[in-house]
């Protein structure tokens, strides 16, 4: 049998501690965060992160074992019958995933698993990882693909997407400028379909970052909507940080004046808007410009 715990409590220690790992300080205190969903805890094991639990919800591994064993179906049958040796390959298998050897599995019952669970969505498994975004001076980036620098990220759903989107278009890398949302958000590592545990990805202020730009002969290409250039105008192939600010305040001041003493190289480049919006989202801003840099580079 595969060796595991079991807990019914919704108000046991073990789920209490765990929730709170939605909050950033109790993130920031232990290092550890929380991972919804098979695919993306499959994807944090092949990225070699750190897996301390996985938490399955009985009841949805109970319906698995019982449309198995009724002929494969995705859904359960109605018997209430469940064949413990296909359960047992079902956690076996569930293991093999998104777990390493030194994992602690737990089985919950739907209302313990329910209090940790991101709101609906029942994926049936819950991992507590070692992850965090890690400081400028560990990040190494291709230095011939573009490197996405984001400024004062406010909702983890943008900045989850955005690294989804440097994965899609093979980009060097992210840079969380004075981020106001950090990478080991659970919203985050949801919203990049978990690609945030491959994809280079560091944490940094602005002022470092633009230390960063300058040691590693970045030229700056900054999306504005009075940018100088159309966007497809620049050339965003290699060697370039695409530069993109928050939706409420844009890009700080610090990046002109750092190009206007001559410490980095700048132009600013713009989307035509033909609505009423006067911009984009910020997650789709940086979609245009990653696939124009991919673009240009095939």
């Amino acid at each position: 049998m595969t060796p595991h715990e079991n807990i019914t409590s919704a108000s046991n220690p073990r789920v209490r501690e765990a929730s709170l790992l939605r909050e950033a300080d109790a993130r920031r205190a232990t290092g550890l965060t929380l991972v919804d969903g098979r695919r993306e805890l499959s994807r944090a094991a092949a990225a070699g992160v750190a897996i301390v639990e996985v938490f399955l919800d009985a009841e949805t591994l109970h319906s698995m074992a019982r449309g198995t064993a009724a002929g494969g179906n995705r859904f359960p049958d109605p018997s209430p019958f469940t064949d413990p040796a296909t359960e047992e390959a079902l956690i076996h298998a569930w293991r093999a995933d998104c777990a390493l050897p030194s994992t602690r599995l737990t089985m919950l019952s739907r209302k313990a698993f329910e209090k940790l669970a991101f709101g609906s969505r029942n994926e049936g498994c819950v991992g507590v990882v070692r992850f965090a975004g890690q400081p400028l001076e560990h990040f190494t980036a291709a230095p011939d693909r573009p490197v996405l620098i984001v400024e004062g990220v406010e909702k983890p759903g943008n900045l989850g997407a955005i690294v989804r989107t440097a994965d899609a278009t093979g980009s060097g890398g992210v840079i969380v400028c004075d981020g106001r949302t950090d990478p080991a958000n659970p919203a985050v590592i949801r919203a990049s379909l978990g690609t945030v545990f491959s994809v280079p990805l560091a944490v940094a202020t602005a002022t470092q970052t633009i230390a960063w730009c300058k040691a590693n002969n970045r030229r700056v290409v900054a999306a504005m909507p009075g940018g100088t250039r159309l966007w497809h105008e620049a050339n965003v192939s290699e060697g370039v940080a695409i530069l993109l600010g928050s939706e409420a305040h844009g890009i700080t001041p610090l990046w002109e004046q750092a190009a206007a003493d001559g410490t980095i190289r700048w132009e600013s480049v713009r989307l035509p808007m033909a609505g009423a919006a006067d911009s984009l989202n910020v997650s789709a801003t940086a979609a245009v410009l990653a696939y124009e840099a991919m673009r240009q580079r095939i």
